[in-house]
């Protein structure tokens, strides 16, 4: 028999306007946030908060070597503004990262095309093929592309002197260098994108394809009006990945610009590099985090005009 309290408290929930969750859900509920309490304080220690603790170290002037933080405001954000080297890596990493996304969406919606409506038995195979590089480890690969670009010995050359075109410095021309970067982040991302893309092709049921060739509707206009705008959606969470993911452009570049002995170079100075040598060979780390900062203001922008480009109607 339910006590009078029990009632009472309960039409108070309802005078209220809140649920009345029963006693035995209630415990389910606790059940359910007590295994995901520990999750969320190890995602906050791990993820929230060091980017909490960056943009606060931006403010202040602060190296590794010596225990003083001096505040300093707005002076980290402001210098980098004007530094030469922050506005070439910001404009490298911007060339790199356009490339990178614009090139390997374009190349993974054709070949995801190809698998779903024409792969037939070799489809599995391209599948297999394209998906490889996202599996590899990014450094041998990187190393196996320096071999390929080598300016003498390299593979890559050997095929244009067969055309007689003559060698090119893949990675020691600064233009050519950063042509070489966005060859190997396309490479390593193509795959991604394209079995992303192809669940989303094969989810489009075959009746509107059906139904559109009754009606005398070409190849092009069923992909006008019903692959492209079902694809919107998985086209926007695969240009936000890709856009993230080339922004962060590092192991490419720093592979590539180390001699034999594995120390680093400068040949194509990029955000994440840049920081990388204000924290970590110049110990600033203060500066390092202000652009850092800078880096993850330049992401979200992005990321919200890609949502306000995906999300307008289509035809």
């Amino acid at each position: 028999m339910t006590a009078p309290g029990t009632i009472a408290r309960g039409f108070g929930r309802l005078r209220a306007g809140l649920p009345v969750v029963p006693p035995r859900r209630r415990k389910v509920y606790l059940f359910a946030y007590g295994f995901l309490a520990p999750i969320v304080a190890l995602f906050a220690f791990l993820r929230i908060f060091p980017i909490l603790y960056t943009v606060v170290l931006g403010f202040f002037n602060w190296s590794l070597v010596s225990p003083d933080h001096t505040f300093v405001g707005l002076d980290n954000f402001a210098n980098l503004l004007s530094d030469p080297n922050f506005q070439t890596a910001f404009l490298n990493t911007t060339i790199i990262a356009l490339g990178t996304t614009v090139v390997s969406i374009v190349l993974a919606f054709f070949v995801a095309a190809v698998v779903a409506y024409g792969g037939g038995k070799i489809g599995g195979l391209i599948e297999i093929l394209f998906f490889l590089p996202v599996v590899t480890p990014l450094v041998p690969a990187t190393l196996g592309w320096r071999s390929i670009l080598d300016y003498q010995h390299g593979l890559l050359n050997a095929i244009f002197g067969v055309f007689g075109i003559p060698n090119q410095a893949w990675t020691t021309d600064p233009t050519l260098a950063i042509v070489s970067v966005i060859m190997i982040s396309v490479w390593a991302q193509v795959g991604y994108n394209m079995i992303i893309l192809l669940v989303g092709m094969r989810s489009i049921p075959r009746l509107y394809y059906e139904a559109a060739a009754v009606d005398g509707a070409s190849t092009w206009r069923q992909f006008r009006h019903i692959t492209f705008p079902l694809m919107v959606p998985i086209l926007l969470f695969v240009t936000v990945i890709t856009t993230i993911q080339a922004y962060n452009v590092f192991t490419q570049v720093f592979v590539l610009a180390s001699d034999v002995q594995g120390a680093p170079g400068y040949l194509v100075p990029v955000l994440v590099y840049d920081i990388f040598q204000n924290g970590f060979r110049y110990f600033n780390f203060g500066y390092a985090a202000a652009e850092a900062v800078y880096l993850f203001l330049v992401v979200i922008v992005l990321m919200l005009l890609q949502f306000r480009l995906f999300n307008r109607p289509t035809d």
